[in-house]
């Protein structure tokens, strides 16, 4: 072991990440409903290429995206279909699947379904009933999230808005309060139900991720990543019950939120209608070309898909194979690419110094970033 070498410490969100021992990353994942869009793509490329850079760095990381298959729009979408929820979110997930491996994702070590852990789900109302940061309302548990807004450094007005957005119901009269949250709730008749001790009825949706994050990986995270869209209410109060319920703060020592694809300016989302399909893209381009296209812009900022979008990406990548081509190599400029991908995942400084220098640095460029 080399005592001076320099320092491989990850930067993300401009916080260093130094780890000893495996990394644990808990990367949120899909509810299989439907088929995987740019949207998703992103958010799932960029976590696959923190988790590369870790392991670049001579990290060993350990690596969980959750499938989030007990949910409303999953339920009324096997409805219908005329599939039982799990069956259709199965076949779902096998589509995902084959969409994230075309993009050059690694495959996880870890990928809890929600209906698997259903029971951790009720362990962690009872212990959060027990410590007083929740209650139970006919068969509901509710979390007591009065402070979850203000360490979120978001306005009440603005949580109570993204909460109604989200599902969260703010002005159910049942709560206590409008930012209390569903740890567990009644199942309605032809929806999925479970056992429990305040009856029959189903996980809340940020309950289920802190209860998969705590089974896998235990009460603190090293990175945790999602969309940006997740931010609040998701993340927040899915740490915020970690937390209560452990004691260990912070539940996650740092955050990647990638930032949302647009079309037309507009999210890409399904209720707008403006999705592109991975499938229908790697269809007609290249995987890879599909792949750059996602990380040429930093992962902090939101990106806007045109239909040019993928052809300047091909072009781009077909000039960064020309410049690896060549047989010329610099130490200088492989540390250079290295320093800048530890830097909050600079990749656009990578790629422009590997299509500089070319050689033996841009094949190095090109395959810590998977873009063979």
């Amino acid at each position: 072991m080399d005592l001076n070498a320099p320092d491989r410490t990850l930067k993300i969100g401009g916080h260093p990440l130094p780890v000893v021992g495996p990394a644990r990353m808990y990367v949120c994942g899909i509810t299989p409903y439907d088929a995987t869009h740019l949207g998703h793509a992103r958010t799932f490329v960029w976590a696959d290429i923190a988790a590369r850079v870790l392991r670049h760095a001579g990290g060993d990381v350990r690596v969980c995206r959750n499938v989030t298959d007990v949910d409303d729009v999953l339920n009324q979408a096997a409805h219908r279909a005329g599939s039982p929820y799990d069956s259709f979110a199965a076949v779902q997930q096998f589509y995902f699947e084959g969409d994230l491996d075309a993009l050059g994702v690694h495959a996880v070590d870890h990928q809890p379904r929600a209906h698997n852990h259903v029971r951790e789900v009720v362990a962690l109302a009872q212990g959060l009933i027990a410590s007083g940061h929740a209650y139970v309302r006919d068969g509901a548990v509710y979390f007591r999230g009065a402070d979850v807004p203000r360490r979120a450094g978001l306005s009440d007005d603005h949580a109570h808005d993204l909460l109604a957005e989200y599902g969260d119901a703010p002005d159910d009269p049942g709560k206590e309060g409008p930012f209390d949250v569903a740890v567990w709730r009644p199942s309605r008749s032809g929806e999925p139900a479970w056992p429990s001790p305040w009856g029959a009825g189903r996980p809340g949706w940020h309950a289920e991720c802190a209860a998969m994050a705590m089974t896998t990986f235990g009460p603190a995270l090293d990175l945790h990543a999602g969309g940006t869209d997740l931010r609040f209410p998701h993340h927040a109060y899915e740490a915020a019950m970690a937390e209560a319920l452990t004691g260990v703060r912070p539940f996650s020592r740092t955050w990647l939120h990638v930032g949302m694809v647009r079309r037309d300016g507009v999210k890409m989302a399904k209720s707008t209608g403006n999705l592109v399909l991975v499938s229908d893209l790697i269809r007609h381009h290249p995987a890879p070309a599909v792949r750059f296209m996602l990380i040429t812009e930093p992962w902090t900022q939101e990106w806007d898909y045109t239909a040019k979008s993928v052809d300047r990406a091909a072009a781009d990548l077909d000039r960064l194979h020309l410049a690896a081509g060549r047989s010329n190599s610099s130490s200088a400029a492989e540390a250079a690419v290295t320093r800048a991908l530890l830097d909050d995942l600079d990749v656009r400084t990578a790629l422009d110094v590997a299509e500089q220098e070319g050689g033996r640095t841009a094949r190095l460029v090109m395959s810590v970033l998977a873009l063979g």
